[in-house]
């Protein structure tokens, strides 16, 4: 087991942000976007990352398994785990993805819930039983960190459910994670459930096996179930960045790290190993390449968690900031150093902030968006740490994502006239493809273009600009969402971002930068359906 003698106040940080949180509608990540979160969880500090889900795509598994040889081989690395159902196949493949970290771990799950078993598995309760004995059984055989978790624990039969956990415990299972799949439970409940696992389940209190919390926030209340099931006598925290997951998304690993930061007291002296300065900096890259949002008024990290408008609150933070703040926004990593670089800037000087920044690119990547600096330069007369994410964004969208690239964009279009764009796109191969359509409005023209040339059946659904910095030389920060559809008509969402001084021009790259992670997505699907 790779947390022995924890110290008992301890809590474990076990980030999904790569596995669950990708499963947030259009959050499709490529290989270079994982690797460079991955980095930046391993800087943050959490204690297990899990990479992914291998066996779901031949993307997953070579997404999970560089990880693993990267940032699983870091000095003191975090343990680098994958998720597989509990069969053979699944979890052979978590251990051919994993077994390159220094500390590995396999997660395997079976659902406990009566309404699962019934229409889902279509298994009875001892059947689940001799399943969860044979394949924890079969994980440990390959890999001494195992984690099992009950799919829908929160709506089970508690005895049943302790009987199944016993059973994972005998065969080997290190780790007991307990989710609250559909975000059903209530805190008092949640807790009531964590607390009867940990007086009944043997292992537990001798330290020898560590419960582990995953709620989602259906109903609103994945961080205070989160909570409650650590002062219940769990030990390991799932958690994703921003809290982004499936549906209404995951319990949200800055608002845990800061209220037991903040409330010590009250949670009875937990405490985590995050380095809290550098929550912003992650939230920042995780909304920035996943192309979804942070809130203004998302708890810790959202633009407004630290703003005071109302003059009464203005007043009390100029006499004393403990009058209206619980924490100070430098200890989450806001007001942070914003060295400005300009045209003189050198590539040194430039590489030095990206890795104050948490990027850790190759030589390749920084030469690029070195050239890619030097023209915004020419551009603007500074340019912030906020240009340069936006840069490195966009930079990032591309990799891995370029069936696809734009060559050239101009449209014409004003008041009384029909807008018109003339788009002509680089295929992977070098070759030009160029055409011309009408839209509703400008963008509607650019999208409609990209279209007709790449054959793609997409609908914009979603469209948002905002400026990355001040005055009438800042980058637009576009973020687009499509619809496509395959060849059986079900619907698909995928996500673009892209940044540039012309709205237009960066909408136009968000645009074909989502059409082109579909096109992949959806051609992959289609060749393995033939297969």
């Amino acid at each position: 087991m790779h947390f022995k003698n924890l110290d008992p106040k301890r809590v474990l940080i076990f980030d999904t942000t790569l596995r669950d949180g990708e499963q947030s509608p259009g959050a499709t990540l490529n290989l270079a976007e994982k690797l460079e979160i991955a980095r930046q969880l391993a800087r943050l500090g959490v204690d297990i990352i899990e990479a992914g889900f291998a066996i779901a795509s031949p993307g997953d598994f070579e997404a999970v398994s560089k990880i693993a040889q990267e940032v699983g081989q870091l000095d003191n690395p975090p343990v680098i785990a994958s998720l597989a159902r509990a069969n053979k196949k699944d979890i052979d493949a978590a251990w051919a993805a994993v077994q390159w970290a220094k500390r590995p771990r396999i997660h395997t799950f079976l659902a406990t819930s009566d309404i699962h078993l019934q229409y889902k598995l279509r298994i009875s309760r001892s059947e689940c039983i001799e399943q969860v004995g044979e394949m924890v059984s079969y994980a440990r055989s390959l890999c001494e960190d195992v984690e099992f978790s009950p799919e829908d624990a929160g709506r089970s039969d508690p005895e049943f459910l302790w009987e199944v956990l016993k059973v994972a415990v005998e065969a080997g299972a290190t780790t007991l994670n307990i989710p609250d799949t559909v975000g059903y439970c209530t805190p008092q409940e949640y807790g009531q459930l964590i607390a009867g696992i940990v007086e009944h389940v043997p292992g537990i209190k001798e330290g020898k096996v560590i419960v582990s919390v995953h709620c989602h926030n259906d109903l609103g209340m994945a961080t205070a179930n989160t909570l409650a099931g650590l002062m219940a006598g769990a030990r390991q925290a799932e958690v994703t960045i921003n809290g982004i997951g499936e549906r209404a998304g995951n319990t949200s690993l800055e608002e845990v790290v800061m209220a037991l930061k903040t409330r010590s007291q009250f949670f009875g002296g937990l405490y985590t190993n995050i380095d809290t300065t550098q929550l912003v900096r992650t939230s920042k890259m995780v909304s920035s390449l996943t192309s979804i949002p942070v809130q203004p008024n998302k708890a810790i990290v959202g633009a407004n968690a630290f703003a005071h408008e109302a003059g009464i609150h203005q007043d009390g933070m100029l006499k004393n900031p403990l009058t209206y703040e619980i924490m100070r926004p430098e200890d989450v990593g806001w007001n942070s150093t914003n060295l400005v670089l300009g045209k003189h800037s050198g590539r040194h000087a430039f590489a030095e902030r990206l890795k104050q920044m948490g990027y850790d690119l190759t030589r390749e990547e920084l030469e690029k968006a070195f050239e890619r600096f030097k023209v915004l330069c020419d551009k603007k007369k500074v340019v912030s740490d906020a240009d340069i994410e936006a840069l490195l964004t966009d930079q990032f969208e591309t990799l891995g994502n370029d069936l696809f690239q734009l060559d050239e964009l101009q449209v014409a279009t004003g008041t009384g006239s029909t807008p018109v764009a003339s788009v002509r796109l680089i295929d992977a191969e070098g070759e030009p493809h160029q055409d011309a359509a009408v839209g509703n409005g400008p963008v509607n023209a650019v999208c409609n273009c990209i279209n007709r040339i790449t054959g793609a059946n997409a609908k914009l659904v979603e469209f948002h600009v905002h400026a990355v910095t001040e005055g009438i030389d800042a980058i637009a920060n576009v973020t687009i969402r499509v619809e496509m559809t395959d060849a059986e008509g079900k619907k698909y969402i995928f996500s673009g971002r892209s940044a540039d001084t012309d709205t237009l021009v960066a909408s136009g790259k968000a645009y074909l930068a989502a059409i082109n992670k579909g096109l992949r997505r959806l051609r992959r699907a289609q060749g393995q359906a033939a297969a």
